[in-house]
């Protein structure tokens, strides 16, 4: 497989939607063909998970984490594997840490590793780190409803679960998403230059 996977994580309100597209449309200036891609996805069992996280309707905490694997299976499957055989760099906005780092609030973490062992590992992950009060006040402010797990104490223990990963993770940048946008992406610009 030729291309490259770049995964962008970090707790909600971090910026990871402005920063994957900035990055994207940053490699496609530079000549890259690029697939830029999220987590859950827009298919009917990321549609599902969607509005469980809306709490449009309500599942148990095991069965939202296997939605969630089945998701990244169809997602690697139907895009992210075809995209990669064709050379592409594909960058999504959130993968397998996500499940991890949020799942990890009430599921054992070692199940939550078990079930995406098998799936395609990224070449390099990229944190937004940004503390739990800056993540609320940006959720507050872009949208009218707070969703499942954006609560302060949640956002915490997410932040402290993304931290703990990136040290056991290989390929891992942890990014300082307090600063102006331009400055975070030139960090992650950087990052991608230098590890890919």
């Amino acid at each position: 497989m030729k291309g490259k996977l770049i995964a962008i994580e970090g707790c909600d309100g971090s910026g990871l939607s402005t920063q994957t597209k900035m990055l994207c449309e940053w490699l496609r200036s530079k000549g890259k063909e690029v697939l830029q891609t999220k987590e859950p996805t827009e298919n009917f069992i990321g549609k599902t998970i969607r509005s469980v996280l809306r709490k449009e309707i309500t599942t148990d905490q095991k069965t939202l984490q296997l939605l969630f694997c089945a998701d990244r299976a169809h997602h690697l499957e139907s895009e992210i594997i075809p995209a990669l055989e064709q050379n592409k760099i594909v960058v999504t906005d959130r993968y397998i840490m996500s499940t991890i780092a949020f799942g990890s609030l009430n599921e054992d973490a070692e199940w939550l590793k078990k079930l995406n062992e098998k799936f395609r590992k990224p070449d390099l992950t990229i944190i937004i780190d940004v503390p739990e009060d800056i993540s609320i006040n940006r959720i507050k402010s872009s949208r009218p409803k707070i969703e499942l797990f954006e609560e302060k104490e949640k956002l915490k223990k997410i932040r402290e679960n993304y931290k703990t990963l990136s040290k056991e993770f290989p390929n891992v940048i942890l990014v300082d998403g307090t600063k102006p946008p331009e400055e975070v992406f030139n960090l992650i610009k950087s990052a991608v230059e230098s590890n890919l």
